[in-house]
């Protein structure tokens, strides 16, 4: 759907209201993830698609299949469980060769979105909410990923991948986000890991789970997402986001979108030194846009152009060149670079 160049935007969506609609989505989502079909894990099911019952390996259910990614049966729980509770046909496929797929339902038919591989990448960072997408056929859409969910339009979004998706909890301490088990975390000396976790919110995403921490036992409330410590009455955010993994069919995506690194874009100053790009608005020099609006245009597209203003005047990003040009053909170093 999106062309190649439709910037995009991170947004916080903290702000959004919880609705009745999202919460009876919720609940169809957990009731009908908890039943899989014991004809199709013995063997077959006669109903197919119009089977009741989810055709999940029951042991991917559990978190315990030995069999792993070379089980015969899916694996894909999340999508195959949201697949039924929207009343769409079950075992949506992937394009051959890509491992994931981010699509949009605008009421007749589920649509691809393009280069959707800058989706994935924000969408795996827990400080993430979600994310604003321009230039579309249909106009922009905001996509909140806590939810799942577009804002304020009539459209539906949906996250189709292959049953492999390694999925990471984190947890938010001292305003950053921790990856529960990482090694040589200091905040987070635990030795339970996103494994445990995962595997006890697959067996049932309206539960939770608890475990202890220097004598201190913490809840993780998979209905809220939240971290809940009864001794010393403190919550905490906890989110649960894919592990990035490349794509075969996707651009590769650079290290700036691992978590804790930024990039940062400069051009070269009258005076020789480096100077960032930032909007600088209400003054003579105000620019139309700023080092996170670049980094998402050079994401979908690090070999193309990007257009821009600066008090009024146009000027054009080469990424491939790495110059800024402006009207009269003159021209700028600029510079990528990782904080």
């Amino acid at each position: 759907m999106a062309t190649a160049a439709s910037p995009v935007t991170l947004y916080d969506a903290s702000d959004i209201s919880d609705d009745s609609e999202s919460q009876d989505e919720d609940d169809n989502f957990t009731e009908v993830i908890s039943q899989p079909c014991r004809y199709y894990n013995s063997g077959g099911c006669r109903d197919g698609s119009k089977c009741l019952y989810l055709h999940i390996c029951k042991y991917a259910l559990r978190g315990n299949c030995r069999n792993g990614s070379n089980c015969s049966r899916s694996h894909n729980i999340t999508g195959e469980a949201r697949t039924r509770a929207e009343g769409q046909t079950p075992g949506p496929t992937l394009t051959n060769g890509q491992i994931y797929q981010w699509q949009l339902y605008d009421g007749n038919s589920w649509m691809d979105i393009q280069n959707d591989h800058v989706i994935e990448a924000q969408y795996s960072l827990p400080e993430n909410k979600g994310m604003k997408l321009y230039n579309l056929p249909i106009g922009s859409v905001c996509i909140d990923f806590e939810r799942m969910r577009v804002i304020k339009k009539s459209l539906k979004v949906r996250r189709l991948d292959d049953g492999n998706t390694e999925w990471a909890w984190y947890v938010i301490l001292s305003s950053k986000w921790i990856k529960y088990g990482e090694q040589g975390s200091t905040q987070n000396p635990c030795h339970v890991n996103s494994q445990d976790i995962e595997q006890a919110f697959l067996q049932n995403p309206k539960s939770s789970f608890t475990f202890d921490l220097k004598g201190e036992t913490l809840e993780i409330d998979f209905k809220t997402m939240q971290q809940i410590s009864k001794k010393a009455e403190r919550k905490r955010r906890v989110a649960r986001r894919p592990l990035l993994h490349l794509n075969p069919l996707r651009p590769q995506v650079t290290s700036a979108l691992q978590l804790g690194t930024r990039a940062v874009w400069e051009f070269e100053c009258n005076t020789g030194r480096w100077c960032k790009f930032k909007h600088r608005r209400g003054t003579s020099t105000e620019c139309s846009v700023d080092s996170q609006d670049i980094e998402l245009a050079y994401q979908q597209n690090p070999t193309g152009r990007m257009s821009f203003q600066v008090s009024g005047q146009n000027y054009m990003l080469d990424f491939e060149a790495m110059k800024q040009i402006n009207a009269t053909r003159g021209t700028r170093k600029v510079r990528r670079v990782l904080v």
